[in-house]
């Protein structure tokens, strides 16, 4: 079951099973975004930040706890009700797993001492903790906001992407990322895989090659392309095409810049090339969006 709610960016909420939920919140916008959304103490949270950053506010704004991107923030807490109440920054994106705490449990039986809260003595206690997110859960997080399946499919994927998410966060062994991409497990590499990609970013108009790209982030290019690959689930420049459409879809939205203009921001230097891009990416023409803003 998936309830989605388009306004300023988009909300969608799609129930795993009973009391167990995968929200994906995007703020696309240029403006901060409130969120609000019942929650009570029998469940637990897990919330992930793709980008951006963005506030959760408790106790009627007594105190707040925030978290940045590539960052996750888990909360429990079995004297209170946690409603969510966020304050999502501009070009935002948050994936957060929701479930009661009895199915949290159903999950790990057999592991309760593995995990800090499940275990007897910790029945009773509030449970906060903010970690960096691996480049494992990175692309995970991506698959789960950016799928394109057939409609069948759609829920069982989204099931099956949610239980490995959280079997990753739990996995604090580094075995099975040394078997996977050895070079990762050196935080600097990650470091220099996500300059990378600021500075395709950055330089969306007139990107660097990929071997310009390597040296000036100091990886070989097979590093470059594979540990890529691994924290954001795509090719570099795949990446950056998918990148480039979005932020032309938000400068269209704004009304600022004809079709003309964003082609030029985003790197097309003939309108009829962004057009086909555009149109490979939504299924519809630059100009046909705008008029279809105009509608809704």
């Amino acid at each position: 079951m998936e309830k989605e709610n388009v306004a300023q960016g988009s909300y969608t909420e799609v129930l795993i099973e009973n009391g167990f939920y995968v929200l994906k919140l995007q703020n696309d916008t240029l403006a901060k975004q409130r969120v609000v959304r019942e929650i009570d103490s029998t469940f637990i949270q897990f919330h992930f930040c793709l980008k951006g950053h963005a506030k959760f506010i408790f106790n009627e704004g007594m105190y707040a706890l925030e978290v940045s991107e590539e960052n996750s923030l888990l909360l429990y807490n079995p004297q209170v009700d946690l409603p969510m109440n966020m304050e999502m920054a501009p070009n935002s994106w948050i994936v957060s797993i929701v479930m009661t705490i009895r199915k949290f449990h159903s999950l790990f039986s057999k592991e309760a001492d593995y995990i800090p809260f499940l275990s007897a003595g910790n029945k009773e206690k509030k449970y906060y903790a903010q970690e960096e997110v691996t480049p494992a859960i990175a692309v995970v997080l991506s698959q789960i906001m950016n799928y394109n399946l057939h409609p069948s499919i759609k829920e069982l994927y989204i099931n099956g992407k949610v239980y490995e998410l959280i079997s990753l966060y739990f996995n604090k062994s580094t075995d099975a990322d040394l078997e996977q991409c050895p070079f990762l497990v050196d935080e600097d590499n990650v470091k220099r895989i996500r300059q990378a990609k600021d500075i395709m970013i950055n330089h969306m108009a007139e990107p660097p090659s990929l071997p310009e790209l390597a040296k000036q982030v100091g990886l070989s290019l097979k590093k470059l392309k594979e540990g890529f690959k691994q924290i954001y689930g795509d090719s570099v420049y795949s990446f950056l095409f998918d990148y480039k459409m979005e932020h032309a879809r938000r400068l269209l939205e704004t009304g600022q810049n004809n079709v003309n203009e964003v082609g030029l921001k985003v790197g097309y230097s003939t309108s009829s090339h962004f057009i086909a891009a555009f149109k490979k990416k939504y299924g519809t023409t630059p100009k046909k969006y705008v008029m279809s803003l105009s509608k809704s």
